[in-house]
C-alpha cells in the first residue's frame, strides 16, 4: 500500500485556491477511473453521486474536488490507492474470465479527459459484419458432436469400447482399468478396476458385454465381471512371457499372444489352452480373424504375417519375411482383401486366403504405421508416432486427410459398436473422441479419378480439430467477389451517365 502524493493536507479552504490546476484535474481522473472501475462491481453512477463522488459525466469545480475536513489523515494508508484497485481488477478480471477491462469504455470529450460515458459492448458494428468474428461464434454455439477429451495421470496403454452401451475401457501402466461413460454432454467414471501388478498391456470385452478380458505384463489373463468387479477367472501364468495381445474371437474363444512369438488359443470354460503355437520370434503385435472365423491371422515384430487354422489347431501358412515391423491389419472388400501397416508406413494388400505374399504395395504416409482400424468397407484409419490419425482410401488406395491429432504418438485406437465415434490414446495420458459419421455418405473413388496426393495427406477432414487454410482463403475470395459485383453495380450509372 502506498498513499497518494497529490494529496496534501490544507490549513483552511483559502489554501484550495492556491492549487495548481494541473494537480486538481490529476486527482478528479484518478476518482473517476476508481468510480468507472466500482462500477464493474454494480455500483451504478447513482450511487456515486450519493457517495460524493464525481460522475463520469461531472463537470468538476475546484472548490468542491477536496473537501477541506481537519480529521483527514495524510499519512494513513490509502485503502483505495492505485496498487489496491488494479489488483482488485485483475481478480475480477481472472474470475469472469479476462472479459471486466473489455465491457467498459470511456470516451474523452473534453480536452482532460473529465467529461465522458462509460457503455457496455459485445461486439462493435464492425466486429459483426467480420468474417472471423463471426465464424469463432457459430465454431462457439456448435453443438458438440463428440465426448469430450479424458486426461489420466497414469499412462494409457489401451482402450476399449463397450459392445453394448456408451462405456469405454481406458488399461494404464500400473495395471488399473478405468470405466468412463461417455457423451456429448460430459464424461463420468464409473469405476476404477485393480487388476493386474504391472502393467494392462491390452483390454477387450466379451460379445455380450458381461466380463473384461485383461492380458498383462506379469504374464497373466484375468477375467473380470463387468458390474460387480469380481474376478471370473485367472489364467495366471497363461504365457512364460509377457503378453501382449488379446483378441476375442466368440463369446467362449478368445487368443492371445506374448512379446516372444507365441500365440495360444483359450476357452473360457476350460482351465487350460486349446492349442499353442509357436512359430515366431519377435512380439505379436496384432491378432485378428474374418466372419467365418476360421483362420486367425497374427503380425509380428520380426516382419512375418502367419495364419493359424483354428478347426486344425496347426500353421496353415506363413508369409515372406519382410525388413520391416508388421504392426496391424484390417479386412476390407466384403472379406475378400487383407491390408497391412508396416513400420516403413507401407501397407501391403494381400487376397483373402493367399497369405504367403502381398498382391500389392502403397506406400502410406511415409511414417511409421502402428495402428488401424477399418471405418468402412474401403475406409481405414491409420495412426501412428507422429500423433496424425489419417484415412485412407483402400482398392484403389488414397489419402483422404487427417480425421484426428494428438500432441505426441497415438498409442491405441478404438471404434464403438455403430461405427460413428473414434477414441485414441497419446502418450501424453489423455483419450480423445472423434465423430466420424461422415464417411457413411464417402462414395467410392475410381482407380482414374484424378488427385492431388500432397493436398490430400495434409487435408483436415470435419472431425480434425484443424481448419484448411484454404477453406478460410476462399471465403475471403468469396467475400471480395460479393464486394466487387457491389460496386460494379454501385458504378454502373455513375459510368453511364
Amino acid at each position: 500500500m502506498h498513499t497518494h502524493n497529490n494529496f496534501k493536507t490544507p490549513s483552511d479552504a483559502d489554501e484550495l485556491d492556491d492549487l495548481d490546476d494541473d494537480m486538481v484535474i490529476g486527482v478528479i481522473e484518478e476518482i473517476e477511473q476508481e468510480a468507472l472501475n466500482e462500477s464493474d462491481s454494480e455500483i451504478d453512477e447513482d450511487d456515486l453521486g450519493d457517495l460524493g463522488v464525481p460522475g463520469p459525466g461531472h463537470e468538476a469545480d475546484e472548490n468542491e474536488s477536496i473537501s477541506s475536513d481537519s480529521s483527514f489523515d495524510p499519512n494513513a494508508e490509502d485503502s483505495d490507492s492505485d496498487d489496491s484497485m488494479l489488483e482488485e481488477d485483475e481478480a475480477d478480471g481472472a474470475s469472469s474470465g479476462g472479459a471486466t477491462s473489455a465491457k467498459r469504455r470511456k470516451a474523452d470529450d473534453g480536452p482532460c479527459g473529465s467529461s465522458g460515458e462509460s457503455a457496455t459492448f459485445d461486439l462493435d458494428a464492425d466486429d459483426e459484419t467480420d468474417e472471423t468474428v463471426r465464424a469463432i461464434i457459430a465454431a462457439i454455439k456448435k453443438p458438440r458432436s463428440a465426448p469430450p477429451e479424458i486426461k489420466l495421470e497414469d499412462f494409457i496403454t489401451d482402450v476399449c469400447f463397450h459392445p453394448g452401451r456408451d462405456i469405454i475401457a481406458l488399461a494404464t501402466i500400473i495395471g488399473d482399468v478405468h470405466l468412463y461413460e461417455y457423451g456429448t454432454e460430459g464424461n463420468k467414471l464409473l469405476r476404477t478396476i485393480e487388476v493386474h501388478s504391472k502393467a494392462c498391456r491390452d483390454v477387450e470385452f466379451t460379445e455380450d458385454g458381461r466380463y473384461l478380458l485383461t492380458a498383462s505384463k506379469d504374464k497373466s489373463v484375468m477375467v473380470t465381471d463387468v458390474e460387480t468387479e469380481k474376478l471370473k477367472k485367472l489364467y495366471e501364468t497363461a504365457h512364460d512371457d509377457a503378453i501382449n495381445k488379446l483378441y476375442v474371437l466368440d463369446e467362449n474363444l478368445f487368443a492371445s499372444g506374448d512379446d516372444a512369438g507365441t500365440v495360444k488359443l483359450w476357452d473360457l470354460r476350460t482351465k487350460h489352452p486349446i492349442f499353442e503355437l509357436k512359430e515366431l520370434e519377435d512380439q505379436i503385435t496384432q491378432m485378428i480373424t474374418n466372419e467365418q472365423k476360421k483362420l486367425l491371422l497374427a503380425t509380428s515384430a520380426d516382419g512375418y504375417l502367419t495364419t493359424f487354422n483354428i478347426a486344425a489347431r496347426k500353421l496353415y501358412v506363413q508369409s515372406e519375411p519382410y525388413e520391416e515391423e508388421l504392426n496391424c491389419m484390417g479386412i476390407y472388400r466384403a472379406n475378400s482383401k487383407l491390408v497391412v501397416g508396416t513400420s516403413k508406413g507401407k501397407l501391403y494388400t494381400y487376397n483373402w486366403g493367399s497369405f504367403g505374399y502381398h498382391c500389392d504395395m502403397y506406400p502410406g504416409i511415409k511414417s511409421p504405421i502402428s495402428l488401424m482400424i477399418p471405418i468402412t468397407d474401403r475406409i481405414a484409419c491409420v495412426a501412428g508416432e507422429d500423433g496424425n490419425i489419417r484415412a485412407c482410401h483402400i482398392t484403389p488406395y488414397r489419402n483422404l486427410g487427417v480425421v484426428g491429432q494428438h500432441n505426441m504418438p497415438i498409442e491405441s485406437l478404438d471404434i464403438n459398436t455403430n461405427g460413428e465415434l473414434l477414441a485414441s490414446s497419446s502418450h501424453n495420458n489423455d483419450v480423445r473422441f472423434w465423430n466420424v459419421k461422415y464417411f457413411e455418405d464417402f462414395g467410392d473413388i475410381k482407380y482414374n479419378d484424378k488427385h492431388n496426393a500432397y493436398k490430400e495427406k495434409r487435408h483436415n477432414l470435419p472431425s480434425s480439430k484443424c481448419t484448411n487454410a484454404s477453406d478460410f482463403f476462399s471465403d475471403l475470395t468469396k467475400e471480395d467477389e460479393d464486394n466487387e459485383d457491389n460496386n460494379d453495380a454501385s458504378a454502373g450509372p455513375s459510368n453511364s451517365a
